[in-house]
């Protein structure tokens, strides 16, 4: 299957900045990803690429078609946001901690260490070096921490650390190439945080501005009029800044066309409107304090169509003021932690905030008061996952105790509970996808009611257990747990919540269960180095044992019953017949999912034996293939009937991960270990502009990880959806969702010289539909298919329908599905499902296995259009019944 990457879930907002594109689409950065959010459609979608490292910038153009990136490793990507590709790529010598385009989109100021930096934005043209630098600014004393456009893309407002804000002029002098001397705003005694220009609303000219401290401290400048400052000449100008052109002997150039001229000197009085900005004079009008004291201000921003400001604090506390009077609008607490990132969007009536320690993103309508967005991913490690029968849902259990429900579609979680008081290790859905299971190291399975959100059952044992796998039967009557500390299988009635049974022999900690899909024999795998089969209903126990050489991690079913697999150890997938009690075939994967090496390992990854093993398996809907993943960063698709390895995914690119390479550089090792775990940032914690950092969790502490907490790439959980149109890897970055790719390859079941387009359309125009359909499905075109199947009229469908030899009946029941989904004429497709189930029932029924993944996906389009349907029908008829009543009382 050609699977590609499709969205990221559950992980956390861990810091950057985020921005509101076209008004509606909030974009954020997700560990080295990039998550767009459409808050009208409440959907989520997030960008194929990947930079080498956390992002920890971002800036989009005002018209929304260029996104630009910077990671913790100051390597930029230029990204064409509509078409989600990288355009261009650049590195930054100094570390980036703010980015801006200019309004007009045109150029972009970037923020490195003490230096600000104007570049021409790349566009759409091929060119060798698309990144031009026109002009540096050397003047700060310390980190620049905040940049801000003026309308006419001619000046930048920059505050910084040294206590001060500047006011930079872009452009040279009509009448020669001088420069203006950076307006200084003197005055705070604490870094600048924020820095904004504001405009007259009449004249759109800029006549105020103001600073923010990071002590609470807010300054609104005024502009007078008067030229008070002159053009700089040559011998009092400053010393030139890096990147600026070598001036001749005389200390004037000018380029054009390639060749070096004279600047002619200036006489006469310069043009008012050049550079006033810094050749006027600017006053301080007011001074004001935020009265947040002693907390301290960690992002800011303003909307000047308002000339509204709003401040988030230390301490989870935002403040809304109406300028240039501060009138407090809002002044309201959203969390506990302190707020990383604000950001208006562009009518202003929306503002979005993220608190990187709580990972949590909300947007929210101020003058409503209400929420538009609130999501929060899984902020540790996500353990487990688990698809509804109907693939619409996903649900997640992590180690932060909470288990989440997603739906897959829109990306968006819609229900937390948070009951458990320990990691979630295991979760099953039930059969009428209504139910939910989890299972926790608390000591207790709970059950979930996903139509009224609440647990209305806990199944929990005579003395505290930690359970690290769950599985329930096909008729969901029984619920059976494996224990982690004393080696037990329990059973429960899901009616009563009584314990039936405990189910003892195995010697190690029972790590998977599985019932069988067609009968009711209970498979266990344990570190006991075997895998058992238990009769549940009947009592007798252990009815069969299979031995293997090392300890087995995890065991699962072919979804026909007639055989499961089982991962060991020693890196080898073991295929058991379960019926005949027959070792088939075994792969060998440990060179396969070998991965990189950690930061601390004594050994190359070549050498050292540790992660070469599986800890997770799945087979796929139809069981051609299986899906294998562990502590590495990578995971395997290996065809089951030939043993060979088909393709190797692998999940992440980020270097801020502990192995992902395969080789380290010598040059990073020093006498007190690893350079990137020594502990030498000496950064302000209270900064705005944070990194993406995980929670301190004691890592430093006797006896904790030896890598400081630095996470480790792997997957834990590997699920098929029962469409089989789409797989999901629950991974130290987050949920990675991969679909089938659906752009068009050329793949024919039965091909000759006759089958052709051309011959498909001829069929079509001689009024034989029945011939161009089996023509187009053995060309195996999509739109052809789709064409033929609406060129049939309703009255003949199921003359066609019996007319379809069965070997294309998958891929005739894939395009149905299709089309349910994205096709208005419901009812058609409807009668196309109908005629063909009845013409083909026995066909069906016989070649259920190889059938099953299209028909699971043609279900879960019917389900969802019922859904849809039922939801507006109910409304209608509320509507309905109230018009009646109304009109009877007149």
């Amino acid at each position: 299957m050609n699977f590609r990457f499709q969205n990221l879930l559950g992980a956390p907002y861990r810091g950057g900045n985020t921005v509101i594109s076209n008004n509606t689409l909030l974009i954020s950065p997700v560990g080295n990803r990039v998550a767009v959010t459409d808050l009208l459609k409440s959907h989520t979608t997030t960008l194929p690429s990947q930079s080498s490292s956390n992002i920890s910038r971002i800036a989009v153009s005002p018209d929304g078609t260029f996104l630009l990136t910077v990671d913790d490793r100051n390597r930029c990507h230029f990204i064409n946001l509509s078409r989600r590709v990288v355009l261009h790529r650049i590195s930054f010598k100094h570390p980036v901690s703010v980015a801006k385009f200019s309004p007009d989109g045109s150029l972009i100021a970037v923020a490195a260490g003490k230096l600000v930096q104007i570049w021409r934005s790349p566009g759409f043209r091929r060119e060798y070096f698309p990144f031009e630098l026109l002009r540096t600014f050397a003047d700060f004393d310390g980190k620049v921490t905040t940049l801000d456009w003026s309308p006419d893309s001619n000046y930048l407002l920059a505050g910084s650390k040294d206590l001060t804000a500047r006011i930079l002029y872009l452009k040279k002098s009509k009448k020669g190439a001088l420069r203006y001397r950076p307006f200084l705003l003197l005055g705070h005694r604490d870094s600048v945080v924020g820095s904004f220009f504001a405009v007259e609303p009449k004249t759109n000219r800029v006549r105020r501005a103001y600073t923010v401290a990071r002590d609470g401290v807010l300054f609104s400048w005024g502009f007078v009029d008067g030229r008070v400052g002159d053009a700089m000449d040559a011998e009092g100008s400053e010393p030139e800044s890096p990147g600026t052109p070598e001036r001749d002997a005389e200390g004037n150039l000018n380029v054009e066309n390639g060749a070096v001229k004279k600047r002619k000197e200036c006489d006469g009085e310069i043009d008012d409107e050049e550079g006033y900005l810094c050749r006027g004079k600017w006053e301080l009008l007011r001074k004001d304090f935020l009265g947040q004291a002693p907390e301290k201000v960690t992002a800011c921003d303003y909307h000047r169509g308002l000339d509204t400001l709003v401040i988030g604090f230390s301490n989870g506390v935002f403040g809304l003021y109406q300028m240039p009077d501060f009138v407090c609008l809002h002044l309201l607490s959203i969390s506990r932690e302190k707020i990383t990132t604000v950001v208006f969007n562009e009518l202003g009536n929306w503002l979005a905030f993220g608190c990187a320690k709580l990972g949590q993103l909300l947007v929210w309508e101020w003058r409503s008061e209400s929420y538009i967005l609130k999501q929060q991913g899984h902020y540790f490690d996500v353990n487990c996952l688990a698809y509804s029968p109907d693939s619409q849902l996903l649900a997640t259990g992590a180690d932060d105790n909470k288990v989440k429900v997603w739906t897959v579609s829109s990306g968006f979680c819609f229900v937390t509970f948070s009951e458990h008081t320990n990691a979630v290790t295991a979760l099953h859905f039930m059969a009428s996808n209504n139910c939910l299971l989890s299972a926790s190291l608390d000591g207790t399975v709970r059950a979930w009611d996903l139509l009224r959100y609440r647990n209305f059952r806990t199944f929990t044992t005579p003395s505290s257990r930690q359970f690290v796998s769950l599985t329930a039967d096909q008729s969901g009557e029984v619920i059976c747990a494996g224990t982690k500390d004393y080696f037990e299988i329990f059973v429960w009635s899901m009616r009563t919540g009584r314990l039936l049974d405990v189910l003892s022999g195995h010697e190690g900690p029972v790590h998977a269960l599985m019932f069988s899909p067609t009968n009711n024999i209970l498979t266990s795998s344990s570190w006991d180095k075997t895998v058992r089969l238990w009769d549940v209903f009947d009592g007798k126990g252990a009815v069969e044992t299979f031995p293997h050489t090392h300890e087995v991690l995890t065991v699962v079913y072919r979804p026909d019953g007639r055989q499961l697999a089982c991962s060991t150890l020693d890196g080898q997938i073991h295929f058991w017949d379960p019926i005949e009690g027959l070792l088939m075939y075994t792969i060998e994967g440990a060179r396969d999912i070998a991965g990189g090496r950690l930061m601390t390992d004594r050994r190359t990854s070549a050498n050292s034996s540790s992660g070469k093993f599986f800890t997770t398996l799945c087979y796929s809907a139809d069981g051609s293939y299986i899906l294998a993943g562990g502590v590495s960063r990578y995971i395997c698709m290996y065809d089951v009937a030939d043993q060979v390895l088909l393709r190797r995914f692998q999940i992440t690119l980020n270097l801020s991960l502990d192995g992902v390479l395969d080789f380290l550089n010598s040059k990073n090792m020093t006498e007190a270990g690893p350079l990137d775990l020594i502990d030498d940032d000496n950064s302000d914690i209270e900064d705005g502009v944070d990194k993406q950092t995980r929670v301190n969790l004691g890592f430093g502490l006797p006896g904790s990880l030896p890598n400081r907490g630095r996470p480790i790439i792997q997957t834990k959980c590997l699920r098929i959806a029962p469409t089989g149109r789409s797989f999901v890897a629950a991974t130290t970055e987050g949920v990675l969702v991969y679909s089938v790719d659906e752009s068009f390859i050329f793949d024919p079941t039965d091909l000759d010289i006759n089958v052709t387009p051309e011959a498909v359309e001829e069929a079509l125009g001689e009024n034989q539909p029945s011939r161009a359909l089996v023509l187009s499905l053995r060309l195996n075109e999509d739109s052809l298919i789709k064409k033929c199947i609406f060129a049939v009229m309703p009255g003949d469908i199921p003359a066609v329908a019996r007319s379809i030899p069965s070997r294309y009946l998958k891929r005739l029941i894939e395009a149905l599905a299709d089309l349910i989904e994205n096709c208005p004429h419901l009812e058609f497709v409807l009668r196309w499902s109908q005629e063909l189930c009845k013409a083909h029932g026995n066909s069906i029924q016989q070649m259920s296995r190889n059938l099953l993944p299209s028909l699971k996906s043609l279900q879960k389009a019917i389900t969802r259009i019922h859904q849809d349907l039922a939801d507006t029908c109910s409304s209608n008829e509320y509507m309905l019944r109230y018009l009646c009543s109304s009109g009877a009382k007149e």
